[in-house]
C-alpha cells in the first residue's frame, strides 16, 4: 500500500453481529438507520467452531455462519449503492465456501462486487507434521502437552490478525470473508486499510485493537448486558455500535441516532473488562496495553478513547482446539419443603445405586441448587433443585439408562418427588484446547477476487516479554482510613461485567470517583474477592489494577472446567458471575453510599 501524504477522515465502522445467533436484523438496520464505511460481523468463538464442525459433518459444505446468507441478501442492493464495505469473519471453517455462495447472491441480485476471502488458520492437516518437528502444544492453563494428554482433536484454527483484510480491502474487495481471525482483527485490518498503517505503527493498531474489542459484542457497548440498569432511561433493542477510528488510533464510539439503548463511559468500560486477562492484551499484529486507555463522554452517547499505547506482538499465535469428551446427560430432580438435604443425599445415593455406582461413569457431577427459603408463602419458594449430570465415553451408559433410572426413584424415593423435564437423551460434548504455535510454521493468505493468492507476513518485529502469565496486582500494603462504614451491596459503588476465556472465569468490576476507586482498590483483594465469591475458592484467582479506568479484572483459572461445551455449572459462561459480586454485602464507608 501506498503512504498517504495526509490522513484520511476518521473511518466509520459499525459492527452488526456479535456471536453466531445475534439479532439477524441488525446488519440491515446498521446499514438504513445511517452513514456508516464499513460493518464487520464477528460469528466466531471457541464454542462456534465445534458448532461448525458437527455441521460439516452433517453437510460437508456448510462449515461456515449461515446465518449470513439472509443478512447479506437483505443488504447487498444498498450496500452497493452506497459503497458500504462488509468485512465478516463469518467464513468459519469454510472461507471458500462461502465467498462463492456471497458471489452467488451477488450475481442472482445484478450486482457488481469484489469478495476476497482469507486462509491459513486452520491447522488440522499439518497437525502431525507439526508435533512431529517438536511442537508440543501445551495447554495454556494446565501445561500438559497433547501428546501426553491422548486426544484427537477435530478442530485446530490459529488466530490470525488483521493484514490480510487490510490487502484484500486494498485490492478492491467489497465483501471480504474471513476464517478464524481474533475478534478485534476486524476493525484493525479495516483501520490499516484506510489510514495506510505500517506494520510497526503499534499505538494506532492497539487503538484498533481496543476499538475492535469494544464493538465485537455488538450492543453489550451500547447499553446491552450492563449492571447499572436505571442509567438505561431508552429500553427499546439497544443500536450496533459503531466506532469513529481516527489514523493516531484514538476513537469514539457511538450509535445511530434515534436507536435504543446508551453509550457512556460506563459502557464502554464495561466491553473492555469483557473476557480479558491482564490489561496486557495480545493480539497477532499488536500488543495493546488497555492500562494506557482514557474514557470520556464526548458527546450524547459519544465515547471518545485516547491514549493507546501498543508494542510488538509475540512471536506465537495463540490456536483454538476442540476435541470430543464424549456424551452427557442431565437430570433435574425438584425437591420441596423440609429435609432438603437429606433428600438430596437420599435420591443421590438411590440413583447411583440403580446405575452401579459413580464409577460407572467417566465423569459425575450433582449440585444442589438452593431456591428455597426459610417460611415460604407460595410452593415456588419451597423448592430446592437436584442437578445431577453424568459424562461418558460410551453413550449407552449416559442415554436413557440414566434419565429412565431417575424415573425409578418416582414411587420409591423421597417425598413430592418430580424432575423439570420429561427423560432427556445423551448429547455429544466438546472440550477446548488453548495452545500457542510459532506465528512461521502459520501462512495467512487472502485469495483475491480474481483468483490470486497473496501471502501475508507475520509482523517483521515480535518482542516475547509479554507471551507468558504477567504477574496479577495486588493493593498497597499501607492501610488508609475510609471512616465510618455499614453493610452494603457492593454493586451500589460498583458496576461489574463477567464472562468466560475457555476454562477461566473473569470479572471486571469498576466505579465512577477517584474517592472510590481508592476504597475499591484497597478493599477488594483476591482474599475479599474469595471470601465474596466463595465458589472461586480453591481455583487460582488472578487479580489485575486498571487505574485509567477504576477498574479491577480478576481472573479464576478453571472456574469452567475445560470451557463452555463441556462445562456443568448451570452459568457455564460465567455471565452472570458479576452480577452475584455486586450483590454480596461488604463494609462500605458511609461516605461513599450514594455519592456521585
Amino acid at each position: 500500500m501506498s503512504r498517504q501524504s495526509t490522513p484520511r477522515r476518521p473511518i466509520r465502522i459499525g459492527n452488526a453481529y456479535g456471536f453466531y445467533g445475534d439479532r439477524l436484523a441488525a446488519f440491515r438496520e446498521m446499514v438504513e438507520k445511517g452513514p456508516v464505511d464499513v460493518v464487520t460481523g464477528d460469528y466466531l468463538a471457541e464454542l462456534t467452531m465445534l458448532i461448525l464442525w458437527k455441521d460439516k459433518q452433517r453437510n460437508p459444505e456448510t462449515g461456515y455462519a449461515k446465518t449470513f446468507i439472509p443478512q447479506f441478501q437483505q443488504v447487498a442492493h444498498i450496500c452497493a449503492e452506497r459503497g458500504i464495505k462488509i468485512v465478516v469473519n463469518a467464513g468459519g471453517l469454510d472461507p471458500a465456501g462461502l465467498a462463492d455462495r456471497v458471489r452467488a447472491v451477488i450475481s442472482e441480485a445484478g450486482l457488481d462486487l469484489s469478495v476476497a476471502h482469507i486462509e491459513g488458520d486452520d491447522l488440522i492437516p499439518e497437525l502431525p507434521q507439526l508435533q512431529a518437528a517438536g511442537h508440543s502444544f501445551r495447554h495454556l492453563d494446565t501445561d500438559v502437552t497433547l501428546k501426553e494428554s491422548g486426544v484427537e482433536p477435530v478442530s485446530a484454527n490459529a488466530y490470525l490478525g488483521g493484514w490480510g483484510i487490510a490487502a484484500a480491502l486494498a485490492r478492491g474487495a467489497d465483501v471480504v470473508i474471513t476464517p478464524r481471525v481474533t475478534d478485534a482483527a476486524l476493525v484493525l485490518g479495516v483501520g490499516a486499510w484506510w489510514h495506510d498503517w505500517r506494520r510497526t505503527d503499534f499505538d494506532a493498531l492497539a487503538g484498533a485493537v481496543a476499538a475492535g474489542h469494544i464493538i465485537e459484542c455488538g450492543p453489550q457497548a451500547t447499553g446491552g448486558n450492563y449492571s447499572q440498569i436505571h442509567e438505561i432511561t431508552d429500553r427499546r433493542y439497544p443500536g450496533s455500535p459503531i466506532v469513529e477510528l481516527a489514523h493516531d488510533g484514538s476513537f469514539v464510539i457511538t450509535k445511530h441516532d434515534g436507536t435504543g439503548g446508551l453509550v457512556s463511559p460506563g459502557t464502554v468500560t464495561a466491553q473492555l473488562l469483557y473476557e480479558v486477562d491482564s490489561p496486557i492484551y495480545l493480539n497477532p499484529d499488536v500488543v495493546a496495553h488497555f492500562n494506557s486507555l482514557w474514557v470520556t463522554q464526548s458527546g450524547t452517547d459519544r465515547v471518545q478513547v485516547t491514549g493507546a499505547t501498543g508494542s510488538p506482538p509475540p512471536s506465537r499465535l495463540k490456536v483454538a482446539m476442540n476435541y470430543l469428551g464424549g456424551y452427557r446427560n442431565t437430570m433435574t430432580l425438584v425437591l420441596t419443603g423440609l429435609d432438603i438435604e437429606e433428600k438430596a443425599r437420599w435420591a443421590t445415593e438411590l440413583l447411583f445405586e440403580i446405575l452401579g455406582g459413580r464409577e460407572s461413569f467417566d465423569d459425575v457431577d450433582v449440585q444442589l441448587l438452593r431456591y428455597d427459603r426459610p417460611e415460604p408463602t407460595r410452593l415456588s419458594e419451597a423448592c430446592a433443585h437436584l442437578r445431577i449430570t453424568v459424562k461418558d465415553r460410551e453413550r449407552a451408559k449416559v442415554d436413557r439408562a440414566f434419565s429412565n433410572a431417575v424415573l425409578e426413584l418416582a414411587v420409591a424415593g423421597y417425598a413430592g418427588f418430580h424432575t423439570t423435564t420429561p427423560p432427556s437423551s445423551a448429547s455429544e460434548f466438546g472440550v477446548y484446547w488453548p495452545t500457542l504455535v510459532p506465528a512461521d510454521e502459520v501462512e495467512q493468505v487472502v485469495v483475491h477476487a480474481d483468483g490470486t493468492r497473496e501471502p501475508i507476513a507475520h509482523c517483521p518485529q515480535t518482542d516475547d516479554g509479554y507471551s507468558g502469565v504477567i504477574d496479577s496486582d495486588e493493593p498497597p500494603s499501607h492501610a488508609y482510613d475510609f471512616g465510618p462504614t455499614a453493610r452494603h451491596p457492593l454493586g451500589s459503588v460498583a458496576a461489574a461485567r463477567s464472562g468466560d476465556k475457555g476454562g477461566k472465569a473473569n470479572v471486571g468490576i469498576w466505579t465512577d470517583t477517584p474517592e472510590r476507586w481508592e476504597w475499591l482498590r484497597n478493599h477488594l483483594t483476591v482474599e475479599k474477592f474469595t471470601e465474596l465469591v466463595p465458589d472461586a475458592q480453591g481455583f487460582e484467582v488472578r487479580r489485575y489494577e486498571f487505574p485509567n479506568l477504576r477498574a479491577l479484572n480478576f481472573v479464576v483459572v478453571g472456574f469452567l472446567g475445560d470451557g463452555v461445551a463441556s462445562c456443568t455449572r448451570t452459568d457455564p459462561q460465567a455471565k452472570g458471575l458479576g452480577e452475584f459480586l455486586r450483590a454480596t454485602y461488604t463494609d462500605i464507608p458511609d461516605k461513599l453510599v450514594g455519592a456521585c
